[in-house]
């Protein structure tokens, strides 16, 4: 049997009693670690569930997952631990889909992800329209499709999810293109980072929808004790102080009254803590 086990979104403690009881009897249990990331170690999950967890990378999860994972399933046990929930990334469905395809049995055991969590900033999860994603742009490449998919949501007055980027085990195309197995440090976008980019797309593109005033609300390692939620507009969470990833960030549509009580309760004060000169110009610079 193969499983998909969710963990959450803080620790080794977040698995569900059902998952728990599945992993300690897996033959095998893989952690996959490049969608996102929980905030301990891999080997706090060891300890956890008294048997050792193998770190799965992009290459494993999606280029080796039927030789690791798929067809060792048709005789044994395997797990593979997914941060969140398993079916907040496509490359967990492809994983089921793959199953079906091939006769392997399989279970999912589900959990929060930023996907429902997200309701801690106050805005009702119904009240959202599609979700974005947002990559740290390069010299050379600044994509702005997401621009549209806000401006849909804006229109229709609903919410926007946007997801900025993680880049963990990333190669640079010289490495790349030469066969070097040398990997980048991990890289974890920042909310000031996204609402640069944001804007910097406004200003090209120009109909209003991520304006410096446009109403936004930042988030940060939701799910776990020292979450942060600060809401206010692009221009004023340019500089706040989120700390440690994961960040995300979301663009507010419409509100009822409920709505504008969580963020207002949420609102950027004089005492928000405030990133250093030197941290926004590194923000700055790796936005350009």
């Amino acid at each position: 049997m193969f499983f998909l086990v969710g963990l959450g979104l803080y620790n080794e403690n977040d698995i569900t009693e059902r998952g728990l009881e599945i992993v300690k009897r897996c033959d095998t249990v893989y952690l996959e670690a490049y969608t996102a990331i929980l905030m301990v170690g891999h080997e706090k999950l060891a300890t956890k569930y008294g048997r050792p967890v193998e770190l799965a990378d992009r290459e494993m999860v999606e280029q080796q997952c039927e030789e690791l994972f798929l067809e060792p399933a048709r005789e044994k046990d395997i797990a593979l631990l997914v941060v969140g929930d398993p079916f907040g990334a496509t490359t967990h469905t492809d994983l089921v889909t793959r199953c079906h395809k091939m006769g392997i049995p399989f279970q999912v055991v589900h959990n929060a992800s930023i996907m429902n969590a997200i309701g801690c900033c106050g805005l009702q999860l119904y009240n959202f329209g599609r979700t974005v994603s947002i990559v740290f742009f390069t010299d050379s490449w600044r994509p702005d499709s997401f621009y549209d998919k806000i401006k849909a949501n804006k229109l229709a007055g609903l919410h926007t999810l946007c997801l900025v980027d993680i880049k963990v085990k990333e190669q640079t195309i010289e490495n790349l293109m030469k066969g070097r197995l040398i990997f980048e440090p991990p890289r974890y976008m920042t909310v000031n980072q996204c609402v640069r980019q944001l804007m910097e797309v406004e200003e090209k593109r120009g109909d209003g929808i991520c304006t410096p005033d446009s109403k936004a609300v930042g988030v940060a390692r939701v799910g776990c004790v020292d979450q942060v939620v600060v809401s206010g507009t692009l221009a004023e969470l340019a500089d706040v102080d989120f700390g440690p990833p994961l960040h995300s960030v979301v663009l507010v549509g419409e509100v009822d009254e409920v709505e504008q009580e969580m963020l207002d309760m949420y609102s950027v004060t004089d005492s928000t803590p405030r990133i250093t000169d030197a941290a926004a110009e590194e923000d700055a610079a790796a936005c350009t």
